[in-house]
């Protein structure tokens, strides 16, 4: 099956143009012969009223929309939490606690009962998975562990933070941000100012605004 290349995907229908074209004469040629006190009630009235109910439509659809995302989110939710209970094996039970902390937006409503579980898994994950090809899972691990809420988690992130990979420095960062971990402050400055990476500057730098507010 041939893929449509980018200068075929960003052309214009034709037959499109043709009915809006259509469309538009149509209107012209409807409008031209209302009457006069036709197209006063149009224009003061009808036209203003539509506008309004547009407006109140598309005011209603946002909190409905709202509950619908969050509608599916719990279903969503629900689904990997039985998943997580099942699941025995330690490397697909880590990628359902990722999935369930990146469904849940990085909040804990409607986790508590296995948040001593996620705790475990993912300090352990971030304190054995030492080869140089799991430095994206021990940062990973690092992040994810800031949404859980849990200060206990602090020593471990701040020792993260001078992990050999930038990649888990900055997730360590973005973890302690998460916590808002007052205790880490210096060591986040430290960080901010001193580490050679961008990234990991950068996510300091966003940390230590996070426990500013």
């Amino acid at each position: 099956m041939t893929m449509p290349t980018r200068h075929e995907e960003g052309q214009v229908n034709p037959v499109w143009l043709v009915v809006l074209l259509g469309l538009a004469i149509t209107g012209v040629w409807i409008w031209k012969r209302l009457s006069v006190e036709a197209q006063n009630y149009i224009a003061d009235q009808a036209v203003p009223m539509t506008i309004i109910g547009l407006m109140c439509v598309l005011l209603l659809s946002i909190p409905i929309r709202i509950l619908l995302r969050r509608r599916m989110r719990s279903q969503e939710r629900t689904r990997l939490l039985t998943l997580f209970h099942r699941e025995t094996a330690q490397e697909k039970r880590l990628d359902l606690v990722f999935a369930l902390l990146e469904n849940n937006e990085y909040q804990i409503d409607g986790l508590e009962s296995v948040i001593p579980a996620l705790k475990e898994l993912l300090a352990t994950t971030l304190q054995r998975a030492l080869g140089d090809k799991q430095h994206r899972i021990r940062g990973m691990a690092a992040s994810h562990l800031g949404a859980l809420q849990d200060l206990s988690v602090v020593p471990l992130l701040v020792k993260a933070l001078d992990d050999d990979h930038a990649y888990v420095r900055s997730c360590a960062a973005l973890g302690l941000g998460r916590l808002r971990a007052t205790e880490a402050r210096e060591r986040l400055k430290t960080a901010m100012e001193h580490d050679w990476d961008q990234t990991v500057r950068s996510r300091a730098r966003e940390a230590l605004e996070q426990i500013r507010t």
